[in-house]
């Protein structure tokens, strides 16, 4: 398999490329339209054909390229079938892996941040989205988000994977790249060291966090698998330009 971990700087967010050595499709989940370029000049490099796109949910901090990515290149939109979004080619359930070449992604919804949330789990990896995070995860207090959903998501499903499962989270704001399930389990503040969920309600409940500042554009554009608004802010205008490169991990 070919891999690659894509990092888009104005959401912090990770998107990964997965290809197949054999016939050269190749996927990527959570694609960013103003990394859009950036992604299409690695994958001509790598000599692969962009077969689908792959979310994990319908995100707030940022656009998905995924609808600009098939008008350039024909490839087909795959999301969680649960949000029942009308552009979709290939609505993904729990229990019917998403099958590209030798890439096999079996789907775990993964409610809580959002209620249409889901994981990808692949051989020795996971893609946990914004459901589990390097020592964190993501908020519950909008898009139908559940403390309690997010806790049994996590503890039920992520943290009964292999303890040396690879995470790779949707973002991280302080240059990580990798974790593992065991490491989470342990150390994660908001969800390891065996914490209850009230515990965990507990902690999400005193986050105290500012209202997402592009979620009113976000949302509704990625319920259309990712238009930009015509008319965006002056301080918001960086999340839609395109742009060429970006560092890598």
């Amino acid at each position: 398999m070919i891999f690659r971990q894509l990092f888009e700087l104005v959401s912090s967010t990770y998107t990964y490329l997965l290809g197949c050595e054999h016939t050269g499709q190749a996927v990527l989940i959570d694609p960013v339209i103003n990394a859009m370029d950036r992604d299409l000049q690695v994958l001509q490099a790598l000599g692969l054909r962009l077969a689908c796109t792959l979310d994990t949910h319908i995100h707030a901090d940022h656009i998905t390229a995924a609808l600009e990515l098939k008008k350039r290149t024909g490839s087909r939109i795959a999301a969680p079938a649960i949000d029942r979004l009308p552009c979709v080619d290939l609505p993904v359930e729990e229990g019917k892996p998403v099958q590209l070449g030798s890439i096999a992604l079996d789907a775990l919804h993964t409610p809580g941040h959002t209620d249409g949330h889901f994981a990808y789990r692949m051989a020795d990896r996971v893609f946990t989205g914004d459901a589990l995070l390097i020592d964190g995860c993501g908020r519950t207090d909008f898009q139908n988000g559940d403390a309690e959903a997010l806790y049994r998501s996590v503890t039920q499903k992520l943290f009964t994977l292999a303890d040396e499962t690879l995470v790779y989270p949707a973002h991280d704001y302080s240059g990580r790249h990798v974790s593992s399930v065991a490491q989470e389990k342990v150390r994660n503040p908001r969800l390891g060291g065996g914490k209850t969920m009230e515990e965990f309600k507990r902690i999400m409940a005193g986050l105290n966090l500012a209202y997402p500042k592009f979620i009113d554009y976000a949302v509704p554009g990625n319920r259309q698998c990712g238009v930009c608004p015509g008319h965006l802010p002056e301080q918001l205008q960086q999340f839609c330009p395109q742009m060429a490169q970006s560092p890598q991990g």
